[in-house]
């Protein structure tokens, strides 16, 4: 699924944090978008998942202006089509790992069984296997990186945002983890949109754009 923005403007107050941003992000592409903290780079990720709003411009899914939806609309649209991955996991600690890739399948009404098995084949094809039933805090960090991955997939979305998604893990870890999007995007055909400090992964990415100040540079 391809992602068009045109002149995305954002505002907090009366700080500016995005100034008339113009991004065209082809279909199943790895793409790093990179630059110092400030930049604005969090924010233009939240409103291409359509977590925030705009104050101006529009934000495109296959040609398809999505902020003309109602809020209703927009949450069924993101759990559709969006896979989020978060730098801090934001796994529910309560839950075992099976369960935590199984809450957005289960919130867009599939079927508990059916998603349990896909679940576990995903968290299996990550290496996970063994951990189905462990909880966040019996995992390691790039155990639990894995499983807020494997959230991500299960409902097949068209698109992954991650958002300094190797920011807490080691190294190898880190490299294990960019190893695996290139893996997910040639075997699901995905769009993966990357904020990352990593250089390693940026240089790998299939395009690379840099902020700074709210714009592309």
């Amino acid at each position: 699924m391809a992602i068009t923005l045109k002149n995305i403007h954002k505002s907090f107050g009366k700080v500016q944090v995005l100034r008339g941003i113009d991004l065209v992000i082809p279909n199943n592409k790895v793409f790093c978008i990179v630059g110092a903290s400030g930049a604005g780079k969090t924010t233009l990720l939240h409103i291409m998942g359509t977590i925030e709003k705009p104050d101006q411009g529009e934000v495109l899914y296959n040609d398809e202006s999505v902020f003309n939806h109602s809020d209703k609309q927009l949450s069924l649209f993101r759990n559709q089509h969006i896979g989020f991955i978060f730098q801090f996991h934001h796994l529910l600690p309560e839950f075992t790992a099976l369960e935590n890739v199984c809450i957005p399948a289960l919130i867009a009404g599939k079927n508990k069984k059916e998603m349990e098995e896909k679940a576990a084949g995903i968290l299996s094809k990550l290496g996970l296997q063994d951990r189905l039933k462990h909880k966040p805090s019996a995992l390691s960090g790039g155990e639990q990186q894995r499983v807020a991955v494997a959230r991500a997939l299960i409902n097949d979305p068209d698109v992954i945002l991650a958002d300094e998604p190797s920011g807490n893990l080691d190294s190898d870890n880190a490299r294990d983890l960019h190893e695996l999007f290139f893996r997910l995007k040639d075997e699901y055909g995905q769009t993966f949109v990357i904020i990352t400090h990593n250089e390693e992964l940026a240089d790998l990415s299939d395009q690379k754009i840099v902020m700074k100040d709210g714009i592309l540079v």
